[in-house]
């Protein structure tokens, strides 16, 4: 089976361990990632059941999530952890993600060839069974949800636009926030 929230092995080591933390906690894993190079880093991305997530949240996470992992030591290196929103143009990694977000342009690329290609880009038309279907130039394709290895949304004003009315109805007030005073430097004085 296609496991986009945690493809590694090593993802699906630590997504065992976290999960359980995440979902006490009222949020869902949407996907998980150790990624290396100069540096470690866990990537945790999360939300609400009924989608959303805020900055306290990722830090409420952060700290149970870091406190679980001291105690079980997967992750050999040193590493720092991440936690964020899954974001606007966000990964879609389970079967839910392709329904919820029917309508949006999306690209979604498979593990094999489906009538000679692998890369889909096209607006997300629902979920059928086990497939997820998409609209493209030809028409509508249904790709069984195994065979995909990679999707996301893919950034458009309408995207924008209903995520940020999205984000109002929820109660989301920006007079909440500290006003932003421009600094200048000393070449500017």
């Amino acid at each position: 089976m296609s496991d986009l929230i945690a493809k590694a092995a090593i993802d699906r080591r630590l997504a065992e361990i976290v999960t359980p933390v995440i979902e006490d906690m009222g949020f869902e894993l949407v996907r998980i990632r150790l990624m290396s190079g100069k540096n470690t880093t866990l990537q945790i991305m999360a939300e609400r059941p009924e989608g959303g997530i805020e900055v306290d949240d990722c830090a409420e996470i952060s700290t149970a999530v870091s406190a679980t992992l001291d105690v079980e030591d997967p992750i050999l290196d040193a590493y720092t952890l991440e936690v964020s929103s899954p974001g606007i143009d966000r990964p879609l990694t389970r079967l839910k993600d392709f329904e919820t977000f029917e309508g949006y342009e999306a690209k979604i690329e498979t593990s094999d060839m489906i009538d000679g290609r692998k890369r889909f880009k096209g607006v997300l038309a629902g979920v059928e069974g086990d497939e997820v279907l998409i609209n493209i130039e030809e028409g509508t394709v249904g790709l069984k949800f195994d065979w995909l290895i990679d999707a996301k949304l893919v950034l458009t004003d309408d995207l924008i636009k209903e995520m940020l009315k999205a984000r109002k109805a929820q109660g989301f007030d920006e007079t909440k926030f500290d006003d932003v005073i421009e600094a200048r430097g000393p070449e500017e004085e």
